[in-house]
């Protein structure tokens, strides 16, 4: 088996040649005005990726179930559920109130939509992908409603939520499940236990899984620098030298409670996420590190009880690396467009984005499809996502290993909180 390590420095050495490979393919196609080099390549290589996420993907409903219905089950009743839910919950909106005060003060320093040049970014946005992301992304949010929320809350049959990997439709018919079993006592315990192991069992095809993460990492990276290529950052570097700031900010705070909270545990936390992190950065997906992720924390000395309750709460209501880029980039296209916001209309929006946030996990660059329909509700032109996209998949990196921290985080903590926090944890 492959060490924790050994497969670090693989996924960093996959980094590094999928970036040199992209560059190069990019370069080659500039030389020759071969445009059609970089589409063919692009596609073929991000073949890699889909195998990878999709062999991730493979094993994410069977796990949330398991696990979430196993770990209410091990609770025990429906007040300890109560009471870890609530501490879970505390942390969740505190983390998400913090991070989009982040983004809403950081694009109000830097002003990073002011130097933006339309013409040029219309230039740059005139590819036939990209106005195609930006009008599903439009159509996406015209579509978003009350309506949509609840529909995207409460599952009509759990088998369509597995098979679209619909995580909180997952996550509310697990709760459900669970509790009824806790309720029943003795004569749900086999069924518990049935599920217990094919909980391991799944964690077990996980480990098989993750030698194919450096494959993934490569094909990942060398494509979109393939398609972007290096200047993509001459032009938006101020847009993302902000949005940066606006995640070391948002560490800073995360880590600096963490050590607060946890103290000399924080060190060890870090490292044992490194790995998930990593991945989570590369491939822009929470998803693909979320089994991987609920092994790290258990083997850190989360019990598996509550590992199993909050993180897949945390997938679908504290996305801190999101919420933070939604502020930033909703009011970031306010200032490219000219239109002036006064602190009561951008405080509105950060109430907005927090209840519109929520229950939307599944949906295709999620981030993307509230920004524009907030965009939309404050009568800021929604097409103005197109002004982003060129480098949201470079924003998406960050946010999304910040995603990660945070779900890491709030596991950890609550798991503090309850006394459940093993002092000894596993190398």
């Amino acid at each position: 088996m492959m060490k924790k390590g050994g497969l670090t420095s693989f996924i960093i050495l996959a980094m590094i040649v999928g970036i040199a490979v992209g560059y190069g393919v990019n370069w080659r196609a500039a030389e020759t005005g071969n445009a059609q080099l970089v589409v063919t390549f692009s596609k073929n290589i991000k073949l890699l990726t889909t195998i990878f996420l999709r062999l991730i993907q493979m094993v994410i409903a069977p796990l949330v179930f398991t696990t979430l219905v196993v770990g209410i089950a091990k609770l025990g009743d429906l007040k300890t559920v109560g009471r870890v839910g609530g501490k879970a919950m505390l942390w969740f909106v505190s983390a998400s109130l913090v991070s989009l005060l982040l983004g809403l003060v950081l694009v109000n320093l830097t002003h990073p939509g002011t130097l933006i040049d339309l013409n040029e970014v219309n230039r740059l946005s005139q590819s036939k992908e990209t106005v195609e992301a930006a009008g599903k992304v439009v159509a996406n949010a015209k579509g978003f409603s009350l309506e949509d929320f609840v529909l995207h809350v409460f599952p009509k049959s759990v088998f369509e939520a597995m098979s679209t990997n619909e995580i909180l439709h997952i996550v509310v018919f697990a709760i459900f499940f669970g509790l009824a079993a806790a309720a029943m006592g003795d004569y749900a315990k086999p069924v518990i236990k049935g599920l217990d192991a094919a909980a391991h069992i799944v964690l077990k095809m996980v480990s098989y899984v993750m030698y194919f993460a450096p494959i993934g990492v490569f094909g990942a990276l060398a494509a979109v620098v393939a398609e972007k290529g290096l200047k993509v950052f001459v032009f938006y570097g101020w847009y993302m030298l902000a949005f940066l700031g606006g995640i070391v900010a948002l560490w800073i705070v995360l880590v600096g409670v963490g050590f607060l909270i946890l103290r000399k545990r924080m060190v060890p936390l870090l490292r044992h996420i490194s790995n998930p992190l990593t991945i989570a950065f590369t491939t822009t997906s929470s998803e693909a590190v979320f089994p991987k992720l609920t092994e790290e924390l258990e083997r850190f000395g989360c019990k598996n009880k509550v590992v199993a309750f909050i993180l897949p709460l945390g997938y679908s209501f504290n996305l801190d690396g999101s919420m933070m880029y939604m502020t930033f980039a909703s009011i970031a296209i306010a200032q490219a467009n000219g239109i002036p916001l006064d602190l009561g209309t951008q405080l509105t929006m950060l109430l907005v984005l927090m209840l519109t946030s929520k229950g939307i996990a599944g949906v295709p660059r999620a981030s993307l499809v509230v920004v524009a329909a907030t965009c939309a509700m404050f009568n800021i032109p929604a097409i103005g996502i197109a002004l982003i996209l060129p480098i949201d998949h470079f924003c998406d990196m960050f946010r999304t290993a910040t995603n990660v921290l945070g779900n890491s985080l709030a596991t950890a903590v609550v798991s503090k909180w309850e006394g459940e926090l093993e002092v000894n944890q596993q190398p």
